[in-house]
């Protein structure tokens, strides 16, 4: 008996985690999960105890995955078509110093980036 690696948890939502769970579950199909480690290295996962029961886990999460693919472009394109998409005003509005703070970081990294070849042509020079 050998295990097999079906889903890497890094980044994964919460309610997506959850819902792969309750997916492997109701196949029957046993599992386990790891947590990540300790300084990043490695990675949360979900792994199936079965290697045998890798390509039917897999073919149920890429189904399942790009249902939920479609639900979150729908959502989106909901969002959009209401005006209630997030952009970069809404993101303005709702957190103004972060936002400012990040557009001048930005500002002054694209500032430094020019400068450098000119005192490096003035220096040459």
């Amino acid at each position: 008996m050998t295990t097999r690696l079906l889903l890497n948890l890094r980044d994964v939502p919460d309610d997506e985690i959850a819902d792969v769970e309750a997916l492997l579950d109701a196949n029957g199909w046993p599992w386990y999960r790891t947590e990540p480690g300790r300084w990043g290295i490695s990675a949360a996962a979900i792994w199936l105890r079965q290697a045998d029961d890798f390509p039917a886990a897999r073919a149920a999460l890429d189904a399942y995955q790009a249902e939920r693919g479609e639900r979150a472009r729908a959502d989106w394109a909901r969002l959009q078509q209401e005006g209630r998409a997030p952009n970069l005003w809404s993101q303005l509005r709702a957190e103004p110093l972060a936002t400012l703070a990040a557009w001048l970081a930005i500002l002054l990294l694209l500032g430094m980036l020019a400068l450098v070849p000119m005192t490096l042509l003035r220096d040459a020079g």
